[in-house]
């Protein structure tokens, strides 16, 4: 088996996420803790019971997302020391569980760095109001002119037939008019708080830039495919580039998780809240073994 280890994105939490990983496993009740000592408040109480609502506002969102697949990843290496990544990548804010799992920073620095990343994006989603769609199995010449047309973006390349776009409400409302006129049928709008790794998120792009060069990173350990580039940086000023860009930038997962399979990878791990990950894989990429460690009853029932 090779493994890659992929980490979830904004979207896939849910009130009590990892509760029982806290509870059933001393690794990952440590992440937890750390993560409310670091932060100042308790985020496992908003994560174990607090609303949906507040869970979902990006302040709180993700890190906590963070902190719960962390905590998943420490459950599972407690439990599977040997089994070691070829690769790792993470959807958006999971780059930096990405991150933390191949030794590019501790856990808490990249709770902070996501901490004020989530800050400075909630700052751009006040600013201005912005929407996304899922465009699926849609040309994707099309949906790029049609975004140009209309001064959107493209969010995410998640795997073929699916596509997000993102930018201002209206826009992105006339867009999927438009997508629908070309012959595209599934075109959803999503309810978000704001136009993720579009151009509104410009300024909180380069706002991130000197807290990242504030930052100490060591060069991972396990190659991690960036979300900006689908490859990995040469140094750590290519990895900070990368996380800066990746704000406003379109997210190329799909492409991510092709590299990971072409250097060798066979199986996908995914750590985090849901299963979108593993199921956007199936999609793709049938031939690849995917495996979700997003509970402790999960991670008891493997084996390998």
């Amino acid at each position: 088996m090779k493994p890659f280890f992929v980490f979830s994105g904004q979207g896939a939490q849910s009130v009590g996420m990892g509760k029982d990983l806290y509870e059933s496993s001393p690794a990952a009740r440590a992440i937890f803790d750390a993560a409310d000592e670091a932060l100042g408040y308790s985020l496992t109480s908003v994560i174990f019971s607090g609303s949906d609502e507040e869970l979902t506002q990006t302040r709180y969102c993700q890190v906590a997302i963070y902190t719960m697949s962390c905590a998943a990843l420490e459950a599972f290496k407690a439990k599977f020391p040997e089994i070691k990544a070829i690769g790792c990548a993470g959807l958006s804010l999971g780059e930096y569980g990405a991150l933390y799992a191949a030794g590019a920073f501790d856990f808490v620095t990249g709770l902070k760095l996501l901490a004020k990343r989530a800050e400075l994006m909630d700052n751009a989603c006040r600013a201005a109001s912005g929407g996304m769609a899922s465009v699926l199995n849609g040309d994707i010449a099309v949906i790029r002119e049609v975004c140009e047309e209309c001064g959107i973006d493209v969010a995410n390349y998640n795997c073929p037939g699916q596509i997000v776009i993102s930018g201002e409400k209206e826009k992105v409302s006339a867009a999927c008019v438009k997508l629908k006129e070309r012959g595209i049928r599934k075109v959803i709008e999503l309810n978000v708080a704001g136009a993720f790794h579009s151009r509104l998120m410009g300024e909180a792009g380069c706002a991130l830039k000197p807290v990242l060069a504030e930052t100490a990173f060591v060069m991972p350990e396990v190659p991690v495919y960036h979300n900006f580039t689908a490859g990995v940086a040469k140094d750590a000023d290519e990895l900070r580039a990368n996380l800066a860009s990746q704000v406003a930038g379109s997210v190329k997962w799909d492409d991510c998780v092709r590299a990971m399979v072409s250097a060798g990878g066979d199986t996908m791990i995914e750590f985090g809240p849901g299963n979108v990950l593993t199921k956007l894989c199936s999609r793709s990429l049938p031939e690849v073994k995917t495996v979700n460690v997003n509970s402790f009853a999960a991670l008891e029932a493997l084996s390998f």
